[in-house]
């Protein structure tokens, strides 16, 4: 009896520690500047998380980006281009906002948190207003996807 109770235990503390969702988590694929340290933080973010990372370093995201069908006004972009599943990323888009578009699967290309936000996944310093994070589609006006 007491043998069961402990394999039991066992089990229940290895699904404890296991990143959520790791077995049901999509590869990625992060396009970066081979000298940008933040967006090997935000690899590093996501594969603490569950997630398995390929980084590619290039000098031409926005050919990554072409070649790839994205078409986003500048103002959109990330740091870093990453193909995840059917969905483009740009930028340190935190965790939660990544599972919510990996849940819900909307019929848009992709979602961008611009720039380098300070304190997002990543990035140092503190987070000092709240992310917004928008999608990337065919519209010509951004529409924000989550604020978080």
């Amino acid at each position: 009896m007491f043998r069961s109770i402990m394999s039991v235990l066992g089990l229940v503390m290895a699904l404890a520690v296991s990143p959520a969702n790791s077995t049901e988590r999509p590869p990625a694929t992060l396009y970066k500047n081979p000298q940008c340290g933040c967006c090997e933080q935000y690899a590093n973010y996501l594969r603490r998380n569950g997630f398995t990372v390929k980084v590619v370093p290039t000098h031409n995201l926005s050919l990554i980006r072409r070649q790839a069908g994205v078409n986003i006004p500048e103002k959109l972009e990330g740091c870093h281009t990453m193909f995840i599943d059917k969905y483009v990323v740009e930028g340190h888009v935190p965790l939660k906002t990544l599972d919510k578009l990996l849940t819900e699967r909307p019929a848009i290309r992709g979602i961008s948190l611009p720039g380098m936000p300070d304190g997002s996944p990543g990035m140092t310093g503190q987070k000092t207003e709240p992310f917004t994070i928008y999608e990337i589609g065919s519209d010509a006006e951004p529409r924000v996807y989550a604020t978080e």
